[in-house]
Parts: C-alpha cells; sequence; structure tokens
C-alpha cells in the first residue's frame, strides 16, 4: 500500500454549505473541523471496501502488494558505491583494510554522516527570534561562531589538494563529498550559533545537543590522523598535497578543541537569565495591562532546543497543568510566541496594506483613500476623495505578501511527508521479499528494517510539523482578517456602514473568517490530491496497462451518481430544518403560554401538534439517513467492484493474472478512490473561502470618514467662534445613492445649514418637531453625515466632543468603568459628575454601587439611568464643546430639572453646549434657540422670541404644574422597579437557578439511557454486524496474504530454484528499465502451469469474501441508521411528555431560553451529530480490534511490545482529554467576548469616534483576540502534542515488527504472507489510534446532550396524574365553591401566599375579588385550578374535593378569562376550539356576542391565521377571544383575571354586558383591579396578606366606616 494521505483538513458538513460538488456523500468527511479537531495531520488511509461507512476504515494490503526493487538495481547500488570509493563490486564499502579502518567507511559512515546529522539539526535553530531587549553577551559565543567559520573555511580549502593529488588519497569525488557537506555544515552551524546568540539562548551556553552533536565527527579526524602518521606521509616533502592536507587536518582539530573549550567556559547563572526573559515579557509590545507575566508559565516555544520543539516538550508543564485541572482562566495558558502576537502580525500586515495602497496610488497617479489605514485620527491624505471611484486594495493580495512565502514553502514540508509516506509501503515489500527469499544477506533485512523505521519516523516528523506550523500561519490569517474589520468599522463612514446590518459585520468577523482558515488549511491539499492521483494511476498503468482505463471509467462514472444522491440528501435537509423551525416555534408558544394552557387543560392538543411536526422532521431525517447510509455504501463497494473490473478488462486482452499483479492492482485501486473522494470537499472549500472572501473584501471597500476633506481648518471669525457651517449642505445617504432613487423620495434626511455659528461657551437650544432634523445637524457637527459643499469648522478638532446620544449607548461592563471610558479615576472630578448627573442616589441602590456590572446595552438599568449614565460619561471626558441629544427626554420632572441646574447651567457653565430638547421648559436659561424644520434652520433668536412658536399651550407655568404633580408618581414608578430589581438580586438565588455544567467524564447512566433509547435487541444487534463486517474485511486480507505465501512455495519448488533468476517482470515497477520498457515484454516470462486455476480458484473465494463483507457492510449502514433515529423518536417523546407534565413552578423557575435549547440544540446533537461521531468511534474501535487480532495472529512475539505500548498509549490519552477538554471550554470562553465588544463598537461607533476613543476600542479588541488566540494555539498544540506521541507509538510498533519478523527468519520461522499482512496493518496503526481518541473525545462532548434530555426526563417535578374519583359528565353542575382553611405557599421556603382561607360562593352568585398587590388574589384562581398543590385544607366543587378528581377533567370543567390574552399561531377555528368539538354556527354566534364578528370577517373568516401569539388582533380584540373561549366551555364556575390596560371604556362595558347575560345562571369569580366594575356585583371578597379580610355586598362595604373596600374606593376615585 504506497502512502495514502486522506484528505481530513477542510471538512465541512455538506448539508449546511450548499452544493456539493461531484462526489461522496452528504458528511462522509469528517464534520470535525467545527469542533476545531483534526484528526492526526495527514492519516496515511484508504477507505476500502465497507469504507466510508462514514468512518475511515483502514485497509491494509498484504505484503507484495507492490513491487520489490529486484536485484539489478541493487546491483547498480552496490556498482555506484564501489565507483564512488574505488573498490570491487562484490564488496563495495570494506570495513577493515590492511590492519585499519577502510577510508571509504571512515569518510561515508564517521565523516558524512554526523556532519550531515549536524547540518539538519543546526538548520532547526536558524529561525529563532530575536531577543527584544540587549542581552549580555558571554566570551564563549564569539569564540564558538568564529571557530565554526574557520572549520568552514578549513573544509572548503581542503578540498584543493584533495582534487590536485588524485591518485595519493582515494578517490576526488568521494573526498569532494566529504569536504562538501563538512563546509555546508559549519556554515549552517555558524549561522545558527548568530541566531541563538542573539536570541533570548545568549545568556546561556545554547542548547546542549548541539555542542554534543559538533563532538560526533570527531572519530573520523581521529582516525585519518592516526592514518596518517603511520604511512608516514605526514611532513614527506614527496607528497606536498598529501603534507598540506596533514596540516589542515591539525588547523581542524585545533579549531574543533577551541569550540569545545569556549562552550565549557562558566555561564550566567539561570536566575539571572529568568530576569531577563522577564524583561522581554515586559516590553512585548502589548503587555497584558494588570496581568503580570508570571514566569513559570512563560512564552511558549521561544527560545526552546530543537528536540523539545519537535517533540513539544515545553507543552509539558502545561499538559500536567490541565491534567490536575488547574486551567480555570486564560492567563493559565502560554503567552503566544513572539511572531505570532496580535500586535506583531497586525503591524506587519498593516504595513504591507500601506504599500500595496502607495503602490496602487503610484500606479493610479490619483490619491486615494485606502480603506484601512488612514491617518491617525482616521483621515487620509487625500485632497477630496470621496469623488474618485475608489480602487480598493485587495485584501488577498496583501495577505499573500504578508504571510505567502511563511505559507507557500510549507508545501515542501508536505511533499516531503507524503513522499516518505510512500517509502513505508515500499520497504515492506522488500522486506517481504527478503524473508522470501533464502540467498540475501542479513545486512539486507536489517538495512529494510532501520529503513522502515526511520522513514515512519522521519514522515511523522515531518507531517506532524507541517500541521503544527500551518496551524501558527492560520492563526496570523485570523488575528489580521479580525483586527482588519475590527479597524475597518472604526474608520468607516457611518452612511456606508450603513448598507450592512450589525449581524452580517459580526458574521464577518465569525463565520466568513472561520471559513478562509480553513482554507488556508485544506490549500495544500488542492496540489497534493491531484499529485497523488497522478502517481497512482501512472503506477497502476505500469501494472495492468490499458486495462486501467475501465475501473476509472467506472469510479468516474460514480461520481454523477453521487452528485444526485448528494442533491436529494440537501433538498431533504433544507426540509427537515423547515420542520425543525415549525416545531421549535411551536414549543416557544407552548412556553410562553404554559399557564393558561394549563388552565385549559391544552396539553392534548399542543402535543399533537409538536408531535406531528416532529413527525414530518423524522421522515425527511429518516430519508438523509438512508441516503447517506447508501452513498457511503457505495462508496465502501467501489474498490472491490473498480479492481474486479479491471482484472476482467485484464484478461479479455488476453494477458495472464498473477498473485502479485493482484495485489498490486488492488492496492493503487484503493488509493484512487482516495483522491477522488476528498477532492470535492477541497473544492467545496475553496468555493466557500472565495465567497468569504468576497464579501469581507466588499466591506473593506467601504468609503472612509475622511475628516481633513470635511472640516475646514482656518476660523473665519476669529478665536471666539466654537463651531461654524456656512451655506452647508448634508445628507445621510451617498449622492449616487440618491439619484438611483425617486426624485421626490423622503428616505432621506437632507439638511441645509445656511449660516450657523456657535460662540464658545454659549448654551445653543435646538428646537422642532419629532424627524425635524435636530439629530441630524448634531451628526453633522460630528462628521457622521456626507457633507455635499459648504464649509464646516470645529475648533480643536483633535479634542472631539463631549457627545450624550438619544439612545443612550451603555457598555457591557461596570458603571463606573462605563463613566470613566478609559480615563484614569480622579476622586473629585469622579464625584462633582455623579453629583451633577443625580445618580448618586442611584448607586446607592445598586447592588454593588458604581462597581455594579450592567448588562448588554445597559439592560440591568432604567432607561432614566442609562441616560443620565451616558450623561456623565461625556462630561467625565472634559471636552471643549458638548453634544447633548435630548438627555432630558427619559427622565421626570424633578430630576430634568437638577440636570438642568447642576450640570448643564453648573458644571459645564464655561463650556460650549448643544442641546436639542422637546421640553422647552427648561430651555428658557439659554442663550440662543435654532427652530429647525424639514431639515432647515427656520429661526434663530432668544427664546423669548422662539419659545412662543413652539410650545402648543402658552400656559407654561400651568404645565409645568402638571408636570410636577406626574413628577414623585414617576419617581415612584422608578422606584418601584428599583426596589423590585433589588430584591429579586437578593432572592437571585431563589428564582433563576443557574444551570448546573457537569464536570469531568459523562457517567455511564448518560449511555445506558441511549443504549435503552435505541433498544437492546437493535442495539446488540448494530455492534454484531459491525463486527462481522470488520471479521469479513480482515479475512479477506488474510486470505489475500494465504495466496501469496502458497504461490511463493509453488514458485520456490517448481521454477525459481536458480539461485539468479531473472528479474519477474512483474517486479519491475520500481526500477528505471521496468518503467521505459514496453507492455508487452511483460508476458513473455514462463509462469506456473497451474497459475491459471489457482488464481481463478484464489479470486472467486476472494470476490466472495469481498461480496459478503459488501453485504454486511450495507446491513450494518442501514441498521446503524434505523437505530439512532429510533433513539432519536424515543428520546424527543419522552423530553416532550416530561415537560407537558411539569408543574407551573418548574417553568417559573427556569427560563424558557433554556428548556427550548434542550428541544433544539441537544436534539440536534442527537439527530444528527451524535450517530455521525459515534458511528466513526465505533469504526475505529473496532478497526483497532481487528488489526491487534491480526498483528498477534501472524506475530505472537508482539504482544511483548504492545502491551506496555497499549498502557502508555491509555496514559497519553487521559492526559490528552482532560487538557483538550479544559482547552477547549477556555477557548469558547474568550471568544464570546471578542464578538460582543464588536458589536458594541458598532452600537457605539458615533460616540467612540466623537469622544476620539478609537485607538482604546482597536487596542481593547487586540487584547481580546490576543487572549483568545492564546487558548487556540494551545488548544492545536495540545493535538500536535498528542499526534506526534502517538506518531512514535507506530514507529514503535512498526520497527518492533520489522526487527521480530527478521529474528523469525533467522530462525526458520517466519510466514512471509503474514508478517506482510501484520506490517502493512502496523503502517496504518497511528492514524486509527488517534482517530480513536478524537472520534471518542467527541462522543463525549455529544453525549452531554443526551445527558441533558434525561436529566429533564428524569428530574423534572410534574403534577399529580392519579384520580381518585370518578365524576358525573355535567359536574359540576350547580356551581358551588367551598375554600376549608386553605394553605399554600408557592416554594419550599416562601411565606404562605395563602394562610387559612375560608369562604363560600353560592351557586350563580357573582363575587368581585378585591385587594392590594401581593394580597393573593391571583392565588386563589391558582389554587383552585390545582396550578399549586395545598399545603393543607381543601377547595370543594359541588361538594366533591377538587384534589381526588383528575387535573384534566377538573381543568376542563372550570372557564377562565387570564390576564394576559393567549393566542398561538394557527387559525382563528383552533384558538377558539383546539379539540375541534364545536359546529361552525356555535362559533359564529359566540363571535357576534364578543363584538368580533365583523372584525373576523374581515380578516377572512374563522380559517383565517393569526400570526405569532395573534399579532394579527389588537390586543382589546385578544381580550374578546379568549371571552369567546369562556363563552364556548359552558362551563357552571368562570373566573375572570381582569386586564387593566388592553381594553378601553367602551369595550370593557360591552364585555361586561356580555358576561351578564350570557352567565345569569353561572357562578363567576372576578379579580377587578377598577372596582367599578364589580360595584353590581352580589358580593365582593377583600384579601389581605394571603387572608380573607372583608366579604360582603358592595354597598354595605362601601358604607362601612374604615373598611380596607372604602379605602380602596377613594384611592382609586382620586
Amino acid at each position: 500500500m504506497l502512502g495514502i494521505v486522506l484528505y481530513d483538513k477542510h471538512k465541512t458538513d455538506v448539508r449546511s454549505t450548499g452544493d456539493v460538488l461531484g462526489v461522496s456523500c452528504a458528511k462522509f468527511q469528517w464534520r470535525l473541523e467545527d469542533e476545531g479537531i483534526q484528526i492526526s495531520p495527514a492519516p496515511r488511509l484508504e477507505v476500502g471496501p465497507a469504507g466510508a461507512n462514514k468512518e475511515i476504515t483502514v485497509k491494509p494490503r498484504p505484503s507484495q502488494e507492490l513491487l520489490s526493487l529486484t536485484l539489478n538495481s541493487q546491483q547498480r547500488m552496490e556498482n555506484i558505491l564501489a565507483g564512488l570509493c574505488g573498490t570491487s563490486p562484490e564488496d563495495p564499502l570494506p570495513v577493515w583494510v590492511h590492519g585499519s579502518v577502510g577510508h571509504c567507511f571512515n569518510q561515508l559512515t564517521l565523516n558524512v554522516i554526523p556532519h550531515a546529522i549536524l547540518a539538519v539539526v543546526s538548520a532547526c535553530f536558524l529561525g529563532t527570534p530575536r531577543s527584544g531587549s540587549r542581552v549580555p553577551c558571554r566570551p564563549g559565543w564569539a569564540c564558538r561562531i568564529a571557530a565554526s567559520f574557520i572549520l568552514a573555511g578549513l573544509f572548503l580549502a581542503d578540498t584543493i589538494p584533495a582534487t590536485i593529488s588524485q591518485q595519493d588519497l582515494g578517490p576526488v569525488y568521494l573526498e569532494a563529498l566529504a569536504n562538501g557537506t563538512a563546509t555546508l555544515t559549519w556554515l549552517t552551524h555558524g549561522l545558527a550559533l548568530l541566531m541563538l546568540f542573539r536570541s533570548v539562548q545568549g545568556s546561556t551556553r545554547g542548547p546542549a545537543t548541539l555542542a554534543l552533536l559538533t563532538v560526533l565527527p570527531l572519530p573520523s579526524f581521529v582516525i585519518t590522523l592516526v592514518w596518517y602518521c603511520q604511512s608516514g606521509m605526514a611532513w614527506s616533502p614527496a607528497h606536498p598535497a598529501a603534507s598540506s592536507r596533514f596540516a589542515i587536518l591539525c588547523l581542524q582539530l585545533a579549531s574543533l578543541f577551541v569550540y569545545v573549550i569556549s562552550y565549557l567556559l562558566p555561564t550566567t547563572d539561570r536566575q539571572d537569565f529568568l530576569s531577563i526573559n522577564h524583561s522581554w515579557q515586559e516590553d512585548r509590545l502589548i503587555s497584558e495591562p494588570g496581568i503580570p507575566v508570571p514566569d513559570q508559565h512563560g512564552v511558549a516555544e521561544d527560545g526552546e532546543s530543537w528536540l523539545s520543539r519537535f517533540f513539544y516538550v515545553w507543552m509539558n508543564p502545561l499538559m500536567k497543568r490541565g491534567y490536575q485541572w488547574k486551567l480555570n482562566q486564560p492567563q493559565d495558558v502560554y503567552v503566544l510566541p513572539r511572531k505570532l502576537q496580535a500586535a506583531r502580525v497586525c503591524d506587519q500586515f498593516y504595513a504591507c496594506w500601506k504599500k500595496a495602497a502607495l503602490h496602487q496610488v503610484e500606479e493610479e497617479t490619483v490619491s486615494l483613500t485606502s480603506p484601512i489605514i488612514a491617518g491617525g485620527d482616521g483621515s487620509s491624505n487625500a485632497p477630496d476623495s470621496s469623488h474618485h471611484a475608489q480602487e480598493a486594495v485587495r485584501l488577498i493580495s496583501v495577505l499573500h505578501v504578508a504571510f505567502g512565502l511563511r505559507f507557500y514553502s510549507l508545501g515542501l514540508l508536505k511533499l516531503a511527508g507524503s513522499l516518505l509516506g510512500f517509502s513505508g509501503p515500499l520497504l515492506l515489500n522488500l522486506l517481504v521479499n527478503f524473508m522470501e527469499s533464502q540467498q540475501e544477506p542479513l545486512s539486507h533485512g536489517v538495512l529494510y528494517a532501520l529503513g522502515l523505521f526511520a522513514g515512519s519516523f522521519l514522515g511523522a516528523l515531518l507531517r506532524n510539523q507541517f500541521s503544527y506550523e500551518v496551524n501558527k500561519v492560520t492563526l496570523m490569517v485570523r488575528a489580521a482578517i479580525i483586527s482588519a474589520i475590527y479597524r475597518k468599522a472604526l474608520r468607516v463612514g457611518s452612511t456606508s456602514l450603513t448598507r450592512f446590518t450589525v449581524g452580517e459585520i459580526v458574521n464577518f468577523m465569525s463565520t466568513d473568517t472561520n471559513r478562509l482558515v480553513n482554507f488556508c488549511l485544506s490549500f495544500h491539499e488542492v496540489w497534493s490530491l491531484p499529485f497523488q492521483f497522478a502517481i497512482t494511476l501512472y503506477l497502476l498503468y505500469q501494472q495492468v496497462g490499458v486495462a486501467f482505463l475501465g475501473g476509472l471509467a467506472l469510479a468516474l462514472l460514480l461520481v454523477p451518481i453521487n452528485k444526485v444522491i448528494a442533491n436529494r440528501i440537501m433538498m431533504n435537509n433544507k426540509e427537515m430544518l423547515k420542520h425543525k423551525d415549525t416545531r421549535v416555534k411551536l414549543m416557544t408558544e407552548f412556553l410562553c403560554g404554559i399557564r393558561v394552557i394549563k388552565f385549559y387543560a391544552w396539553e392534548k392538543h399542543f402535543s399533537t401538534r409538536i408531535n406531528a411536526c416532529r413527525d414530518k422532521e423524522l421522515q425527511k431525517l429518516r430519508a438523509i439517513k438512508y441516503l447517506d447510509a447508501l452513498c457511503v455504501y457505495l462508496w465502501a463497494a467501489l474498490p472491490v467492484v473498480v479492481s474486479i473490473t479491471i482484472f476482467i478488462t485484464y484478461v479479455l486482452l488476453g494477458h495472464q493474472l498473477t498473485a502479485t499483479k493482484v495485489f498490486t492492482a488492488l492496492a493503487l485501486v484503493g488509493m484512487l478512490i482516495l483522491p477522488l473522494n476528498s477532492f470535492p470537499w477541497v473544492l467545496n472549500g475553496t468555493l466557500e473561502a472565495k465567497v468569504s472572501l468576497d464579501r469581507i473584501q466588499r466591506f473593506l471597500e467601504l468609503m472612509d470618514q475622511d475628516l481633513e476633506a470635511y472640516y475646514a481648518l482656518d476660523s473665519p471669525s476669529g478665536t471666539a467662534t466654537a463651531v461654524e457651517m456656512q451655506c452647508a449642505a448634508f445628507s445621510w445617504a451617498p449622492v449616487e445613492e440618491e439619484s438611483t432613487r425617486q426624485p421626490l423620495s423622503t428616505g432621506t434626511v437632507q439638511l441645509h445649514i445656511g449660516n450657523l455659528s456657535v460662540r464658545k461657551g454659549m448654551l445653543l437650544g435646538v428646537v422642532g418637531k419629532v424627524g425635524s432634523g435636530k439629530s441630524s445637524l448634531l451628526a453633522a457637527i460630528t462628521g457622521e453625515l456626507i457633507k455635499q459643499g459648504g464649509r464646516v469648522y470645529v475648533c480643536d478638532l483633535e479634542q472631539g466632543f463631549g457627545l450624550a446620544t438619544q439612545e443612550p449607548w451603555i457598555q457591557f461592563t461596570t458603571v463606573r468603568e462605563n463613566i470613566l471610558f478609559g480615563r484614569e479615576y480622579d476622586a473629585r472630578l469622579y464625584k462633582e459628575v455623579v453629583e451633577a448627573c443625580a445618580l448618586s442616589e442611584d448607586l446607592n441602590i445598586l447592588p454593588a454601587g458604581d462597581q455594579t456590572e450592567v448588562g448588554e446595552n445597559g439592560v440591568t438599568l432604567s432607561g432614566g439611568q442609562k441616560a443620565r449614565i451616558a450623561l456623565a460619561r461625556a462630561i467625565y471626558q472634559e471636552k471643549e464643546l458638548y453634544l447633548l441629544d435630548d438627555p432630558l427626554a427619559a427622565v421626570d420632572a424633578d430630576v430634568a430639572n437638577h440636570l438642568m441646574q447642576k450640570c448643564i447651567l453648573g458644571v459645564l457653565k464655561h463650556k460650549t453646549r448643544i442641546l436639542c430638547t422637546h421640553r422647552t421648559e427648561f430651555l428658557e436659561k439659554a442663550d440662543a434657540l435654532l427652530l429647525i424644520d424639514n431639515g432647515r434652520i427656520v429661526k434663530t433668536g432668544t427664546p423669548a422670541d422662539i419659545l412662543p412658536l413652539v410650545e402648543a399651550f402658552p400656559k407654561c407655568k400651568d404645565m409645568d404644574k402638571r408636570r410636577k404633580d406626574k413628577a414623585p408618581d414617576e419617581q415612584g414608578q422608578e422606584e418601584a422597579v428599583e426596589t423590585e430589581a433589588e430584591e429579586s438580586t437578593q432572592n437571585n438565588h431563589l428564582i433563576h437557578r443557574e444551570e448546573e455544567k457537569k464536570e469531568g467524564a459523562v457517567a455511564f447512566q448518560v449511555y445506558k439511557a441511549y443504549w435503552l433509547a435505541v433498544g437492546s435487541c437493535l442495539a446488540l444487534s448494530i455492534l454484531f454486524s459491525l463486527l462481522l463486517m470488520q471479521a469479513s474485511r480482515n479475512i479477506s486480507d488474510w486470505w489475500l496474504s494465504h495466496w501469496i505465501s502458497s504461490i511463493s512455495q509453488t514458485a520456490n519448488s517448481s521454477v525459481m530454484i536458480c539461485s539468479a533468476s531473472p528479474p519477474s517482470p512483474e517486479l519491475l515497477l520500481f526500477s528505471v528499465v521496468g518503467l521505459v520498457s514496453p507492455i508487452q515484454a511483460l508476458d513473455t516470462t514462463p509462469v506456473p502451469s497451474n497459475s491459471s486455476l489457482d488464481v481463478n480458484f484464489y479470486l472467486i473465494v476472494y470476490g466472495s469474501i469481498a461480496g459478503a463483507n459488501s453485504l454486511f457492510t450495507i446491513l450494518r449502514a442501514f441498521l446503524f441508521a434505523y437505530g439512532t433515529i429510533r433513539a432519536a423518536t424515543v428520546i424527543h417523546n419522552q423530553l416532550l411528555q416530561r415537560a407537558l407534565k411539569a408543574t407551573v413552578t418548574f417553568f417559573d423557575t427556569t427560563p424558557t431560553g433554556r428548556i427550548l435549547n434542550r428541544f433544539s440544540s441537544d436534539l440536534y446533537c442527537v439527530d444528527d451529530s451524535l450517530p455521525f461521531i459515534l458511528n466513526i468511534f465505533l469504526a475505529n474501535m473496532y478497526g483497532l480490534l481487528g488489526m491487534l487480532v491480526i498483528i498477534t495472529y501472524g506475530l505472537p512475539w508482539i504482544g511483548l511490545v504492545l502491551l506496555p505500548l497499549g498502557a502508555l498509549y491509555f496514559s497519553i490519552q487521559r492526559y490528552y482529554r482532560r487538557t483538550s477538554r479544559e482547552l477547549k471550554r477556555l477557548y469558547s470562553v474568550t471568544l464570546s467576548p471578542i464578538y460582543t465588544h464588536f458589536s458594541e463598537t458598532l452600537s457605539g461607533l458615533s460616540s467612540i469616534r466623537a469622544m476620539r476613543a478609537t485607538q482604546r476600542f482597536e487596542l481593547e479588541n487586540q487584547l481580546r483576540l490576543e487572549q483568545n488566540q492564546r487558548c487556540l494555539f494551545a488548544s492545536n498544540t495540545a493535538m500536535q502534542w498528542l499526534d506526534i506521541r502517538l506518531q512514535m507509538i507506530g514507529v514503535a510498533v512498526v520497527t518492533a515488527i520489522a526487527g521480530i519478523a527478521i529474528i523469525q527468519h533467522q530462525k526458520q520461522l517466519g510466514n512471509p504472507g503474514l508478517v506482510g499482512l501484520a506490517l502493512s496493518y502496523a503502517l496504518s496503526v497511528t492514524n486509527l489510534l488517534s482517530g480513536l481518541i478524537s472520534s471518542f473525545t467527541l462522543t463525549e462532548t455529544m453525549m452531554v446532550s443526551v445527558e441533558r434530555t434525561e436529566e429533564y426526563t428524569t428530574d423534572i417535578p410534574t403534577e399529580p396524574q392519579d384520580k381518585l374519583v370518578q365524576v358525573a359528565a355535567d359536574w359540576p353542575s350547580q356551581g358551588l365553591v367551598e375554600f376549608q382553611q386553605v394553605v399554600l405557599a408557592y416554594r419550599v421556603g416562601l411565606p404562605n401566599a395563602l394562610d387559612g382561607v375560608n369562604f363560600t360562593v353560592y351557586p350563580g352568585e357573582k363575587v368581585g375579588i378585591v385587594g392590594r398587590t401581593g394580597s393573593g388574589k391571583s392565588t386563589l384562581f391558582l389554587a383552585l385550578f390545582r396550578m399549586l398543590e395545598l399545603k393543607s385544607g381543601r377547595i370543594l366543587l359541588d361538594g366533591v374535593d377538587s384534589q381526588l378528581v383528575g387535573l384534566e377533567e377538573l381543568r376542563s370543567r372550570l372557564a377562565i378569562i387570564p390576564q394576559d390574552p393567549f393566542l398561538f399561531s394557527g387559525s382563528i377555528r383552533e384558538n377558539l376550539d383546539p379539540q375541534g368539538k364545536r359546529t361552525d354556527a356555535e362559533l359564529h354566534e359566540v363571535l357576534e356576542q364578543c363584538h368580533l364578528r365583523d372584525a373576523i370577517t374581515q380578516m377572512g373568516g374563522l380559517d383565517s391565521e393569526l400570526g405569532e401569539r395573534g399579532k394579527s388582533l389588537s390586543v382589546g380584540q385578544r381580550q374578546l377571544v379568549c371571552l369567546a373561549r369562556a363563552l364556548l366551555t359552558q362551563a357552571k364556575v368562570l373566573c375572570i383575571d381582569e386586564a387593566t390596560a388592553s381594553v378601553d371604556q367602551k369595550t370593557d362595558q360591552l364585555l361586561q354586558q356580555t358576561i351578564r347575560q350570557r352567565f345569569a345562571d353561572k357562578t363567576v369569580l372576578t379579580i377587578a383591579h377598577r372596582l367599578n366594575t364589580i360595584l353590581d356585583s352580589d358580593r365582593v371578597l377583600v384579601m389581605q396578606a394571603g387572608k380573607v379580610a372583608e366579604l360582603d355586598s358592595p354597598a354595605r362595604l362601601s358604607q362601612k366606616d374604615g373598611s380596607l373596600f372604602q379605602r380602596l374606593l377613594h384611592s382609586g376615585q382620586q
């Protein structure tokens, strides 16, 4: 099997990413990139029969499937050696000649090889980054660097006498080779030392390994020296060349000696070094504020030795911390290496951007602003750029210049790694051939084994380094793009920013950037896959000639079929997501109206609706899963079908099949399938990246704010002017956009300011009606509008403005941070500002004073508080010019007065102030007023002139008085809000329980739950079919190896007896002659006569095994699909049933979002992601087991090696899984701040820019990005850390097998076929191991969803479902309601809401219930409907205890009109009568009585749809629909919870009238908020603190002095 590189980089999910080009089933590729998992850098795997069952199955091929290097090529090699050394071909490299070491052996093994090793290791250090600070130098370094360069010179000099004295000292080529290698080595070494000396290592001795390696060539020097002395050539005048070479040799030894001595000189102590290191970290470009960098965490990777870099030894402390649960915050992770730090990367990127921009300017000769880089304040150095068409810099070209070289050069690593991947199978073949032939010397076997070791070892290192380096480049690209987008958002003009929504722009930063980064990972696949494909095709052509075209045609035929399947999958997926959305929407409605649904006992109706949606969704899911299974099966069967097609074609062409042909062809076909399979994914990813790139490019091409062109720099009328505008015209939309609109469009506000001049220090009031352009005027002053002409002058531009916008912008941080806004804390000023803005009281109320965190957009504050904090922020900035956009609107009169006196006319009295407001009474103190209408200044003048024009009621004082009356009430409201908020924060632990996050591994219970959901029988049969599939696959491989062995035995006995048999033509593949010689010559060799029969027999058996395998595969694929769908069905049903029966308390204490999450994302996981990953995990596990069985069967002794390796594997994966989990968590924790900060910035752009804080915000973004990159880098590196360790386990297994095989061969024990089989399996062990870990980790992650659904199906409190008495069909027939000593509390630990309530309501009586808020009015209804269970006492209906009646019966026999009208989306008929029990006539009659008939006929009758929550009706109409429902129930007892705000007086009277008429003979209980509605009821029940205070007729109670009812009446009438 040639090395097969499975493309696993761009694992996308076809379903979400649009059309797949060509092949492969929807999710064959691993969708793991989203989780950031990479399954080993480039697994050499192959998708074999039954492969690709959405997993990667490793398909080993038996021993001689590829051809051995023939004897003849070996002879050639020996001839080359002999030519180089000038020896005889029989013994080209003699170790011992004439009593001393052979010169050739000495030069090649003791001189060239050590030098080469030293060169490679030194080269590793060439990239060591410089240290920032000056490191104190040590004298040793200078000597060592000098010695290195001198040695390089000496070796170069040595070449001259060597070429002159050709005859004396061995052949010229050998000397040239030795000296050339040495010269290069010492040059590289010297340069590496220079780099190290300038890095952090400069203060130490540098890496010890490097110094040790320099001593390696010493033995060779000594041997040569001894040889000179013995031969007497040292100082003989007869041999001048020899003498000079001897002299050079002595100098070389001396230099080496100096080198060693200078290394041993004393060094600065470690403590010193640490302090240097520390100071270096301090001066990093971005030092984290307030976080000193602790020494022990250090900087990742920089200054590490090569060994530590290759094997990530520097990661060990971090892995250990993760294992001990010590990774709790981002600061626990290493600081990024110097080159990756965000500030550095961005500087490099922007430098390239500037260059590109300048370059373009030169080309165009017109100066243009570049989209990102502008002058310090966001201006550009262009005269008036807005009029030029802007030719933008391409993002891709800048990325190419900035990171291109580093990125493309990694291709070399990739190439070397891939080629080394090919070496394994070749050497494996040679080894098997060696075991078959008894003639080859032992040394060859050892060489092959060593080659296997070296090839797999180096290949592993290179591939690992490739992944690691690519990850580093992607980090750089990510940092560059994210900060470029952020920077652009800060610079771009607000007017052009409106083309994108905030969501879109945040998406650029998240989704689009991720796609680009993923493309970086898959870029190298774009060239390497076709390269592999081509090589494989060529090799196949070498094997079977033209016959391969038949198979290839078949493989390509599958592409369109797959395309069709993939399209079907995508269509189904779209449909499925639609149904899923509908279901989640229904669930949302259900959860929002849960109380009402329980009152009406409609749970059954909703559950059938939800289940109907779920069934449709599952139907589509089933289609998807089965199509997937089919698709997977096609890929699995492909290799078998293709190879059989090739064999048939080959035989039909008249050729003869042989065993070796069969193997080689099979191996090669397996390799062909792979590039075919993964290429569509790569293309898909490339196209996606292209789309994302264009989207980001469009954003970066937006016009920037150009302040220099906007403002005039010189003030016309003296220094006293603060702001001046002349003939200025502004608009919100750019010119070119306006011309495309209709001429009379009112879409954009135009602003024309003829002449406006504001003196320094004046207070200018701006008044005008809504939409007249007041805010636009302020925007024009700050430069947020587009200036179309005229001039604008503002003094002290650099300083910026104090801006308080109309909709206050609050950051997600503490109140104090909001006010400081990045300035130093000055206690005196701060206190003054807080006082002036009337914030002192508010700060005292807040739980943590000014250290209270404000939610996003200030959600935890009232509107007035937000406005005042925004104002305080503006004032604290101490600017000269203040623009205040109606800060008085959101506050009540007293506070407004305070703000005006203390703040605008107080703290700010010496500043220039422009105040826009509607509250004209405050403008009497202004110096001047502007009246604006329709974007023009209508009039300017003193307040006395202008105010009368504005005020509708000139009676100013009167209005003031009305305001003042209203004020205390408003304040009361605000206080009420405050105290409520305060209570809720204190009771927080009572109300919303925090969502628990389970730590550590997933419990066994969860796996058991999933197993039961699938069903034990089904689960067992799935596992069994998997077993059969794996077994049949392994048996087919074993059969091939058996075939080989039998053939080689017959061959040995029949034809190949002569010792030096001519090379058999099938093996010519890798010899040069074979590649050139024509194919026809292949059939000339004599073949054993029984061969054709044999081949047929073996092929038939092989074919039937493969057929069985294919059958088991399809069985398993469909069983698995069926099983997981069944599990999804069961889990959803359990979850829904449980949610329907949950108590109201549960819904009150759990946020809706949390419950919805279970029904949306967790269920999606169970439906889709979990089966996908679980499938991969199971396949990997079985694959590993099969492999172990085969290996131990082939070589029992390997058990000795496997046991310790197994233990090692177990400990490594445990270590890794824990740390990786923590790092992933940290990554996601640090990711959201980037996005929240970004969307916050976008919403507050005008304030940030006006107050000139853009640079600070950019820096903050960089810090957040840096934190996130740190965690991402650590997480990626942890993966590489694991990978290299697993690769090494793989290398150990391969080497062990090879070694054991050779020993067995010497003892004549081995069976070559089995050894080949074991080895070909072992070559893929690494990928299986890493696949197993990552798929297991992911399965665990996905299982968390099952855990969360399981938690809800077991832990939710449910309502009692039992019914103890059977009641009559017309119960309650009279409507007698009795409360007897009822005690009830909402939750354990809360005070009683009803405390011993006693009263009786007689049949047909109308009772009004009144009382202050919280007196327990509504609780009476909850108790009656058994929404809450009683602590003690009982409630009787017609003498039956309600607790004994079934809940559904009880609730359906009572009617209620709830306070908040609940309607769900659906037709009006469904809303009135969900169970469908009534006729249309009845429904129409009811609507008529509720005065709704006309409205509903207008909408389109009973079947017209109501929007979400009844959007299409007004609130009053909704209330009427609820009344209609109650009328329909015809219950004897009606409860009305009166809705106050939603119905106007007239409708209210109608309602009352209808209720009186329709419910004349029924018992009616009404909770009243407006007392006039219950004055005509029979009796009134007054509640107080959960007890019955008064119960009598309204007339008596109102007369009775001091009664509660009387007091309520009076307060109501006021």
